[in-house]
């Protein structure tokens, strides 16, 4: 094997990992999400931009209200998961540039200065960010249930600002010992992917 990762890590973070169905009643701290965003804050983006932002939704209210623009299917688990993250692209992430990017603060007016350009980055770059924090979640020894079945209009006016565009929501806890996911769905091969020019 020729990954640094050992076998155990490799299985929790990607092998033995799944999307979650059902969960736990166990809490899910801010302790928890804490640990989990100060690891993955260091994940790579373009431009050190860090435009993704995350919406907890504690607040039986605050759930109620979402759970009313999850999509059937994501409704009842989104009702009962432990937490329930909010993720959305902030469309105006160019103004911390020039804090995230101090040897090169003028990227934010000469890359960013038009909106529909910071909205395509903000996306991208969000998504990356998104796939960083499952990936924590997992770290954690919890489980995610990512899911983009969902009225994201809804959402965005419910609980955010035309600046902010949903992206997903995730459902976050310990998962169920019993009927928490799927059998694992295929995968494409090594040489159904690669291409070597």
């Amino acid at each position: 094997m020729s990954l640094v990762l050992d076998s155990a890590a490799q299985d929790l973070l990607f092998r033995e990992a799944r999307t979650a169905n059902s969960f736990t009643d166990e809490p899910v701290t801010e302790e928890q999400v804490q640990a989990i965003y100060d690891l993955v804050k260091f994940g790579p983006t373009a431009f050190n931009q860090t435009p993704l932002r995350i919406t907890l939704v504690r607040s039986p209210e605050a759930r109620e209200r979402l759970v009313q623009h999850m999509a059937k299917g994501n409704d009842a688990k989104t009702a009962t998961a432990p937490l329930v993250a909010i993720l959305s692209a902030d469309n105006e992430f160019h103004e911390e540039l020039p804090q995230l990017l101090p040897h090169f603060p003028q990227a934010k007016d000469a890359f960013f200065s038009e909106r529909p350009v910071r909205e395509q980055s903000a996306l991208l770059n969000s998504a990356l960010q998104a796939a960083y924090f499952i990936i924590g979640i997992r770290a954690a020894g919890l489980a995610a249930g990512p899911m983009t079945g969902a009225d994201f209009a809804g959402i965005q006016k419910e609980f955010l600002d035309a600046d902010h565009t949903p992206i997903m929501v995730i459902n976050i806890g310990k998962p169920a010992a019993e009927g928490a996911w799927f059998d694992r769905s295929p995968r494409l091969g090594f040489d159904e992917v690669i291409t070597t020019v």
